[in-house]
């Protein structure tokens, strides 16, 4: 891949987070608001201090008039951006790109989606006219395929695989439980998580990731002007997106225990970073976890288990917030919901919290002081068609 990366010209010195929940009180201006007065704040800037905006969301609003009437916004370039699930991300990407060129000093990107009032479910698959040859399951359905392929490849029991899919829920929603800012705040049990009916495959509602509405926010600058706005900065360390050719539908040799998106994605993204062995140099990690399998996958795909080992590793804890490697501290998508358009910077937003020393003693990962980076990554689509995105961040 042909990607030079920005590593170190670029840090993030503000950040702001809504709870992502049912906002039925609330519109997209509102969230917007929340979450980039909170980030203002917390650069210490003013909106006409920013010179350019960069506007994430998939179905909230159409063109920068989203962002720009709310915060009234008076001669700002705002541009709104869209990348399936990585949507929030690819947001700061091109802000980040932005500074990195010089044509800002100071850009702001933001994710939003309001999406609870209109019923969306999250389960159909989009309805975009085609040429009929296109797969009609649902996303939860495809997602499923990924769990008994993973067993069957690396000699899992049905049983085995419904316990390491059910700790995995498990972890994640106690991590939610402890962060006020997560919508599904109750913990789980593995045993019950276990008796759960399935509705896609052997996939329980548990194993799927709720709808949500929310909204977050990140100011950008220069790295040398990073003082200047907070004395706890995060640098940003690469930032690498990879869209799929779509081969995985046709390709019989495709086999659902990978998503070669991710894993390329990955290797550029370390390659730009500095990193030679991920789950020895992370301090944590925010991965997406749509479905429970898909959170098994990336594991794998991210370098942060051997090929086949992930499950064992789940059972054994290693990323639990007391783990060698926390993944998903602030609760993920489990816990959080999916507003698209949000995501990508909320889990930003927790490797600002965490990094930074500011997250609870409550959830405070096990690395913290030890460790100085952190990873977020998204994917969107479906297995053998979809696009990645891979930050890393650190603190110096």
């Amino acid at each position: 891949m042909g990607s030079h990366g920005i590593r170190d010209r670029v840090a993030i010195v503000g950040m702001g987070c809504t709870r992502f929940t049912e906002h039925w009180d609330k519109g997209v201006d509102e969230l917007l608001l929340a979450s980039t007065d909170e980030a203002f704040a917390s650069a210490g800037v003013t909106k006409e201090e920013v010179d350019a905006y960069w506007l994430g969301t998939a179905q909230s609003g159409m063109s920068g008039l989203t962002l720009s009437k709310p915060l009234r916004l008076k001669d700002k370039p705002v541009t709104r951006v869209e990348n399936y699930c990585a949507t929030g991300s690819e947001a700061l990407r091109q802000a980040a790109y932005a500074v990195a060129s010089g044509a800002y000093d100071v850009a702001m990107a933001v994710g939003v989606e309001k999406v609870k009032d209109s019923g969306y479910q999250g389960l159909n698959a989009f309805p975009i006219p085609n040429d009929g040859t296109q797969r009609t399951l649902t996303a939860a359905a495809m997602f499923s395929m990924v769990a008994p392929a993973y067993g069957r490849k690396y000699g899992v029991s049905d049983d085995e695989m419904r316990t390491v899919l059910a700790r995995i829920a498990s972890k994640n929603h106690a991590n939610g439980a402890r962060n006020p800012r997560a919508q599904f705040r109750k913990e789980m049990s593995v045993e019950r998580l276990c008796s759960m009916p399935a509705v896609a495959g052997g996939l329980s509602v548990f194993d799927c990731a709720g709808v949500a509405d929310g909204s977050a926010a990140a100011i950008v600058v220069r790295a040398e002007d990073a003082y200047r706005y907070t004395d706890k900065p995060l640098f940003i360390k690469a930032l690498s997106f990879v869209a799929g050719d779509g081969s995985g539908l046709t390709d019989p040799a495709y086999d659902y225990t990978t998503f070669p998106e991710v894993a390329a994605s990955a290797r550029d993204a370390y390659a730009q970073a500095g990193i030679s062995d991920p789950a020895a140099e992370l301090a944590m990690a925010e991965v997406h976890d749509c479905f429970t399998p898909t959170e098994l996958v990336l594991l794998e795909d991210l370098g942060l288990a051997e090929r086949g080992s992930a499950w064992k590793k789940v059972l054994d804890g290693a990323y639990d917030l007391d783990g060698a490697l926390p993944v998903n501290p602030d609760g993920g998508l489990k816990s959080f919901g999916h507003p698209v358009g949000a995501s990508g910077l909320r889990m930003m937003f927790e490797a600002w919290l965490q990094l930074r020393g500011e997250a609870p003693d409550g959830r405070r990962i096990s690395t913290f002081g030890d460790r100085s980076l952190a990873l977020t990554h998204n994917l969107g689509g479906y297995p053998g068609e979809m696009v990645s995105f891979v930050s890393i961040l650190g603190t110096r």
